[in-house]
This record gives C-alpha cells, sequence and structure tokens, in this order.
C-alpha cells in the first residue's frame, strides 16, 4: 500500500519484542504518572491561589466526579503525596508539592518551546498540558537549548556574535 503520506518518511522496521514491549512499559508509567502529577499540580495551583484545595472544586476543574476525585485522592494519600481529613482541605506533602514543582516547570518548558517554534498561544497551552508527561529529560534539555539558541539569536539581544 503506498500513499503519498506513507512516503514523506523512510519506514519503521518493527522492533524486536521485548524493545517494543519496553517502549510500551515507559508509555504506561507515564500515563499512570500523567494523573498523579494533573492532581497534586492543580491542589498546588488552587492552595496557591485560594489557600485551600477542596475535593469538590478538584473534581470540578478536572471535570470529573467526585467519587471519582475522592479515590484518586486516597491512592494519591496511600502513595504519601496528599494529606487530608474527611470534609477538610486536601494539603501536599513534601513529597507532593516535589512532584508538583517538577511537574509546573516540565509543564512551562514544554509550553516555552511550543510557542518558540511558532505555535500559538491557545495550542500550545492544550498541548503542553499533555506532552509534559511524556518527555525524556533528554528531550526537556534539547527544548531548553532550543529555546535558549532562539532568544540569543533575537535581534537586539546582546548575546549576539
Amino acid at each position: 500500500m503506498s500513499t503519498e503520506s506513507s512516503n514523506r518518511f523512510p519506514e519503521r522496521p518493527l522492533q524486536e519484542p521485548d524493545a517494543q514491549a519496553e517502549v510500551f512499559a515507559v508509555v504506561r508509567q507515564a500515563h499512570q504518572m500523567e494523573s498523579t502529577e494533573d492532581y497534586v499540580e492543580l491542589i498546588d495551583d488552587l492552595i496557591r491561589s485560594q489557600g485551600e484545595a477542596r475535593l469538590v472544586e478538584v473534581a470540578e476543574r478536572l471535570g470529573i466526579s467526585q467519587p471519582s476525585a475522592s479515590k484518586t485522592l486516597a491512592r494519591l494519600q496511600r502513595e504519601g503525596f496528599v494529606t487530608s481529613e474527611p470534609y477538610r482541605s486536601i494539603f501536599l506533602t513534601e513529597k507532593g508539592k516535589a512532584l508538583a514543582d517538577s511537574s509546573r516547570e516540565r509543564h512551562d518548558l514544554v509550553y516555552q518551546f511550543l510557542l518558540s517554534i511558532g505555535v500559538s498561544e491557545a495550542t500550545a497551552k492544550i498541548d503542553s498540558e499533555g506532552v509534559e508527561h511524556h518527555v525524556s529529560e533528554e528531550t526537556l534539555e534539547a527544548f531548553r537549548r532550543i529555546i535558549q539558541e532562539r532568544q540569543n539569536n533575537e535581534p537586539g539581544n546582546s548575546n549576539q556574535a
């Protein structure tokens, strides 16, 4: 089957089963962490802006039911990311704060990278929300270099050669 779009890129050889399984395992792990990162980042944002994070607002902002949010928050509490009391605010542990900060940093870096290559603000905002969870440190470092190179090459930048 030959189509115009399939001719644009070289054909990829099928990986060995163990190598392919490893790739999919990494992706599954990233998906599992994605929910955790979204929750702790949102909880941190709510605490910063409103002084507290409550289950009802976490559920509302994530667009899910309160029972679903409660189930995930119970898991996050077991894993040591949050603390809470029934009918009280939700708080981040040091582990949760560290994850929220790391997630926010990755999110901001991906967002800035997308803007630097000409993606619109609206699209960069949406895309960075998903991409942040699935990029390696190596890729993030490449994003940093590209952003820095573009900033250094901006007209009027005193760092230009």
